[in-house]
């Protein structure tokens, strides 16, 4: 009877949950044992009671699903294949619906998450809930309550739970898509929720320029300014806050791993980045980013946008949220970067030569934001004609003239094109362009859900005070690093003070570093 009872359950992928004693015991022996070790990496992210709230918040997805199960549960194990099938399309480097929907899985087995499977009201293994993710973070599900949480009921086959999601947003995913086939990419560029969501593009942007730093070969006293001056500028102006409270803490310890004074350097590193294995340490974005995939300025294609659509996006961020006495030094900021860090030879050297065209220092921040604008504009004509010559150009995502019409029609006067050729002369209306730029890399440009979730998720979690803080709008330094700025800053602000006496005599010279 208890054979026939035992394999019922399986087949009906259904176990009930035992005592917590029960979990425990079996949870540690079939871990001794070795037999849930995966011969790879899950897609599926599993999460714990002290990282669950703060990774539902943080991910960039709109929706999430949390698979609770048990490690020693057999109906769990035998459903495992079809749930990272599912999740392989969404999470990960290779995911090929990426930021979409965010598949996680919590071992109700482990006591550590005794509480958060009792706060989703699980009663049996595997349970699959469905909401947004802000929804999770902080929240709690009842049978039979409005949460804004659902349990999946027929999700027994991947085949079946990817019906249930495509059902759910509206899509037609298959489970043999591959990454840039069938994609149903959209105009995201006049869509204001798709434009808030490249913060997250700006973040994997800036995870990527400090790799690159890291990975650059040879180093000189120049190259290790323009990184630090670049640095300053994101503790201050970077649009994400953990991108801002990252740069902070490689400020602090930047002094200590590549000391200013030669004599402190073995001259037998001399050239190299000292401290590289300390460095690599430290995450400038924390820990969660860069993620490895593209939301905003995905392409059509795997060597199309990504990266230099992200660093522009960054670049523009930056030249909005800037004082009028900081813009020529962020602009320096970011001429010196592109001349020093970027990996493109081509583009290094065109970029260069915009900077250099420049004869009279900026003085107000409109002087950035609009130079910049035009800078951009000048290259996406450049690479319009060389990709439309080589047919290397992403279809679904054309180099255009920014802003286009239909997003702001008050920024364009007048219009006109030669024949036979597809060049468009524009006569822009400058004080409307200006507005534009700092509505759309200003204002849209953010956490989607900061607002008007910030305030559920603070009521909620009042329920909840054992759980992790919930994101506010203030940095919280420790007085210790507080200290530590500020030391570092008087260091960095002689140093800056030099340099800026030296700038005024400077003009940038055309060469490689």
């Amino acid at each position: 009877m208890a054979v026939t009872l035992i394999a019922l359950l399986v087949m009906f992928c259904v176990v009930e949950a035992p005592s917590v004693q029960a979990q425990t015991f079996a949870g540690r022996a079939l871990m001794a044992r070795g037999i849930n070790a995966p011969s790879e990496a899950d897609a599926a992210a599993e999460l714990t009671m002290d990282d669950f709230n703060t990774t539902l918040w943080a991910t960039p997805a709109s929706w999430a699903i949390v698979e609770f199960f048990a490690n020693w549960c057999p109906a769990c194990r035998n459903y495992k294949p079809h749930y990272e099938q599912v999740a392989r399309l969404f999470n990960g480097r290779d995911a090929v619906h990426p930021g979409t929907v965010f598949m996680s899985k919590v071992d109700c087995a482990l006591q550590v998450n005794t509480k958060l499977c009792d706060r989703f009201s699980v009663s049996h293994y595997p349970l699959l809930l469905w909401g947004p993710t802000s929804k999770f973070a902080f929240g709690s599900w009842e049978p039979k309550v409005d949460s804004g949480i659902e349990p999946i009921e027929d999700a027994r086959t991947a085949d079946r739970l990817l019906k249930w999601i495509n059902k759910k947003i509206g899509k037609s995913y298959n489970l043999d898509d591959e990454k840039f086939e069938n994609e149903e990419l959209p105009t995201n560029a006049s869509d204001p929720a798709e434009v808030a969501r490249s913060i997250y593009d700006i973040e994997e942007a800036t995870g990527n320029i400090f790799d690159i730093f890291l990975n650059k070969k040879r180093f000189n006293s120049d190259s290790r300014l323009s990184f630090i001056r670049f640095l300053q500028i994101l503790v201050v102006h970077h649009p994400s806050k953990r991108c801002r409270i990252g740069s902070g803490e490689i400020i602090v310890n930047f002094d200590e791993l590549w000391p200013s004074y030669p004599w402190l350097v073995d001259t037998k590193q001399a050239g190299r980045l000292p401290g590289k294995d300390a460095f690599r340490n430290l995450h400038i974005c924390g820990k969660e980013v860069p993620r490895g995939y593209w939301i905003f300025c995905r392409g059509s294609k795997n060597d199309t946008r990504g990266f230099s659509c992200g660093l522009w996006l960054l670049f523009h961020s930056l030249s909005v949220r800037i004082e009028d006495g900081e813009s020529m030094t962020t602009f320096t900021a970011i001429c010196d970067f592109v001349h020093n860090f970027f990996i493109c030879e081509e583009c290094r050297q065109h970029f260069f030569k915009m900077c250099s065209s420049v004869k009279e220092p900026f003085k107000t921040r409109d002087d950035l934001v609009l130079w910049l604008w035009n800078a951009h504009n000048r290259v996406n004509e450049r690479l319009r004609i060389e990709e439309a010559a080589l047919g290397t150009g992403d279809r679904k995502f054309p180099k255009v003239i920014w802003p286009p019409k239909q997003l702001c029609a008050s920024c364009w006067i007048s219009s006109s094109k030669k024949h036979n050729s597809t060049h468009v002369d524009v006569v822009w209306n400058m004080t409307e362009v200006h507005q534009f730029l700092l509505n759309y890399y200003g204002q849209i440009i953010k956490f989607p859900s900061q607002d008007a979730a910030q305030q559920q998720i603070t009521l909620e979690k009042q329920s909840y005070p054992g759980d992790d803080t919930a994101p506010s709008g203030a940095v919280s330094v420790p007085i210790g690093a507080a200290v530590a700025i500020a030391i570092a800053s008087c260091g960095f602000g002689a140093v800056a003070c030099i340099w800026r006496m030296q700038q005024k005599k400077r003009k940038f010279v055309k060469g490689s570093v």
